[in-house]
Order: C-alpha cells, then structure tokens, then sequence
C-alpha cells in the first residue's frame, strides 16, 4: 500500500484515479484549493485545502506521502486570461516537483495534455506525420499549450537533478466517461473537431494509466500519449486525412477507425491499454459504434 497525494483531487480525473487507487489499497491525500462537502468524502482519503501556486501550501500537503499524482491545473486557454492560464499552470507543476524532490517523494505523474505539441487550440496545428508519437516536434503556441509542454520540460530537468526520481507526464485527450459523448458532438465537417484529431480518453483510462505510471519499470522523465485507439467518429480514419491533411506524411496503420496518435510507447513502458479488456484490435471494435 502506497499512500499517494493527489492534486487536483476534487476534479474529474482526481475522482476517478483516487476511486480507483482506492480499490488497490492505497490510502490518497486529496489536495485541492475547495474541499468536498462533508457527504462527499471517502473514507481512506485525506482531504487537504491547498493552492498549488503557494509553494509553502503544497509542501506542507505532501508531508508523509510517497508519491504524487499532479493534476491540478487550469484545463483549458477559454475561460481565463492568457498570463493566468501559463503562470498558474508552470508554477504549480514546478511547486509540485520542487516539494517532491524535497520530501524525497521519487514517483511523480504529471497531467499533460496532447496540446503539448500544438494542437486544438492552434491557430493552424502543423503536423510531421501520422499517426503522432512522442518524438513528434513542438509547434504549440496558446498559453494554455505552452503551460502543459513546460511542465514536461520541468519533469526532464528534475529527473536529470534528482537521478533517483521517475517523473511520467501523461499526454490526455478530452477526457470523457465514455465515447458516447464526444461521437455525439464531433463532426467530420467541422474543421475545429479536426484540429483535435477527432481523439478522446476515458476516465478510466487515465486512471489507470497515472496509477501505473507510479511503479512502471522506466528511469528519469517519459512523456506518453494516453489516447483512446479509435477515433470518436464514424468516417474512415483515412478518408479524414485525405480530407484535411492530405499531405502529411503516413508512418503508420490508419485503416479503420484508428486513431491519430500512437500509444504504443505506453503499453510497451507502462503496461497500459486504453481497452485493455478488448485486446489488439479495438480500433476495429470501436468501428461500428455511433
């Protein structure tokens, strides 16, 4: 058993990673700036009232614990402006890693966001090849972008300080309770829903994927794709591209449904699937579903 803070914890993926760590044995330290009403609260779950910009706030959160799951951020460049998104954003996932490192708390999860690239929220997304993987270049340039790529080069630095820290930063995709939701919105017509590749995670999904971050068998700082394998559209994967993007380069299987982004660098490091009840073929599952 592992006793692991999380921040962020009041938000959707907090409840549903500290739901699921629950189920494994691990005792949570939630940490947020609002705490749940008194019904709310689990049992096996420390509830800490702290703001992840106040250094001092989120050392003190993290006393006793062994690992840290980083969540807490701005989610999006729409609601807020663009200093507040970046500055909230980078000095929270500094504050995080600097108490870590200082409390000598090794394993660390950081929430990125597949916008770490540039993306969604581009004017023009620019893309080298399909399907993207983690070696893909950087052409971000929103605030809220930039934030999520910085806290990825904040988790290098780290790992390259402190050798013995292993620092995951996760690379989600409107995270959703199912495919139902985004299927019932995104549109092959809208170029908008095509900045974003027409991806989506579930809930757990993540979850289990910041879990097994926490004690997968890698050094230093990884960042991973953490992507659902099939698009939350029922046109052809290829027939998107050859609508939208008809010449970036293809480097590997966009036939079915598949999706944009290549997960196998996670399922080969961290022993993660998106469907993992479903085996190898999920895009083709997933190909008749409205």
């Amino acid at each position: 058993m592992t006793r692991i803070a999380v921040t962020g914890g009041g938000g959707r993926i907090g409840r549903a990673v500290i739901k699921m760590a629950l189920t494994q044995g691990h005792s949570l330290v939630s940490i947020d700036r609002v705490q749940p009403a008194d019904k709310a609260k689990l049992p096996g779950v420390a509830y800490v009232e702290a703001d992840v910009v106040r250094y001092a706030e989120v050392e003190r959160a993290l006393q006793g614990c062994e690992a840290l799951i980083h969540l807490a951020a701005i989610p999006s460049p729409n609601q807020h402006a663009d200093y507040e998104i970046h500055n909230n954003n980078v000095v929270g996932s500094y504050n995080a890693l600097s108490a870590a490192a200082r409390l000598g708390i090794r394993r660390v999860c950081l929430a990125s966001s597949v916008n770490a690239t540039g993306l969604a929220f581009s004017r023009a997304p620019r893309f080298e090849y399909f399907p993207l993987d983690e070696e893909h270049p950087t052409y971000n340039e929103d605030p809220y972008s930039l934030s999520k790529w910085l806290g990825e080069q904040q988790g290098e630095s780290f790992a390259r300080r402190c050798e013995a820290m292993v620092i995951a930063s996760l690379r989600f995709h409107w995270v959703v309770p199912d495919r139902s939701l985004p299927a019932g919105v995104a549109k092959a017509e809208n170029p908008q829903h095509a900045k974003s590749l027409w991806a989506y995670t579930c809930f757990d999904a993540a979850a289990r994927a910041c879990l097994l971050s926490l004690t997968a068998a890698f050094t230093g700082h990884e960042a991973f794709y953490i992507v659902a394998p099939d698009t939350c559209i029922d046109v052809p994967s290829l027939e998107l591209k050859r609508k939208f993007y008809p010449d970036v380069p293809l480097r590997g299987d966009l036939s079915g449904h598949r999706s944009f982004f290549n997960c196998a660098k996670a399922e080969r490091l961290l022993g993660w699937q998106h469907n993992p009840n479903r085996g190898n073929n999920e895009a083709d599952a997933n190909s008749t579903l409205s």
